[in-house]
């Protein structure tokens, strides 16, 4: 017997799974991460399950979705039948393969190089990486675009969790073949002149993108800004580590980033300065997260190369 269902009147429960995400994770990204699905697709259910029930179930509030008060009476009618379904759904269902989780990292390129690049190959699970500005990643990681980010700035977010775990610090570093007795000298006599230009006639080694570490450095031990130029303009950090490895030249870098060359005697540091500058390195993440499991894992490999 044929029946003539009216479209308008049937209701998806794929709908009702997708808002009890969007309510849990208060964004339609979190949501969509939650049920692997595209934003659109979230997007799509919430429009449809509105339109259903006759009512805005949610306010779009700039970060996030904030629950109208027939949403919350809506969430409470249907969250443990939901529950039930998906738990039944899971236990029923039989599958040989297992949804693999990505979760999305921001750090800066020379961090990614000399810490987590050489363990993707390992991981469990997919990794996105973003190299980017410190408060573009923040708000990205409020967001939800991002799960992890490691960072030296913290951001005025409530969402998001700081933890700290190691302080580097700025000083200055020379290959092993250049020779520092000269330098010693002026520092042991505190000849400030001296100092500065024994340094302004080393070959600088510096990046494009970022000078800030040799300003800071500068300002804080001579009170001004430096008044010369790096001789070579170099595409990374990691690059200048290299470089100065092979041979003679002075670079301002990050220490923990040249751990390694500094063990071996590639490099050696020249100068921690006598107003030392440090940075505190935070894991920040959003208080509540999918992927705890995940990003523990990421930082334990952060832990195990920076100690």
């Amino acid at each position: 017997m044929y029946h003539n269902y009216d479209d308008k009147k049937m209701v998806n429960f794929e709908w009702f799974r997708t808002f009890k995400a969007i309510y849990e994770t208060g964004s339609l990204t979190g949501a969509a991460e939650s049920l692997f699905i595209s934003q659109p697709g979230v997007s799509l259910h919430l429009s449809s399950l509105e339109a259903y029930v006759g009512y805005k179930l949610f306010d779009r509030a700039s970060r996030k979705m904030v629950s109208t008060e027939r949403g919350k009476i809506l969430y409470n009618y249907v969250q443990e039948a939901v529950c039930r379904l998906e738990d039944a759904e899971k236990h029923f269902h039989k599958s040989t393969e297992k949804d693999v989780p990505t979760i999305s990292i921001g750090m800066c390129f020379e961090t990614f190089q000399f810490t987590l690049e050489s363990y993707l190959p390992t991981l469990p699970f997919n990794v996105i990486i973003k190299f980017g500005e410190y408060p573009e990643m923040l708000a990205d990681l409020d967001n939800g675009i991002l799960d992890l980010i490691i960072t030296p700035q913290k951001g005025d977010y409530k969402n998001l969790l700081y933890k700290p775990f190691f302080k580097e610090k700025i000083v200055v570093v020379t290959g092993s073949q250049t020779p520092v007795s000269g330098f010693n000298k002026l520092h042991q006599q505190q000849d400030i002149a001296g100092m500065q230009a024994w340094l302004k006639e080393q070959r600088w080694y510096g990046t494009a993108g970022d000078m800030e570490h040799l300003r800071n450095f500068w300002f804080s031990n001579f009170g001004k800004r430096p008044d010369f130029k790096p001789n070579f303009i170099v595409p990374n950090m990691c690059s200048i580590i290299r470089c100065l490895s092979a041979g003679k030249g002075v670079a301002v870098v990050p220490d923990f980033l040249s751990k390694r060359e500094l063990d071996a005697g590639a490099i050696k540091i020249l100068w921690e300065g006598d107003k030392k500058i440090e940075n505190m390195l935070y894991f920040a993440t959003r208080k509540k997260s999918i992927y705890t499991e995940q990003t523990d894992l990421i930082e334990n490999i952060f832990l195990k190369e920076i100690a």
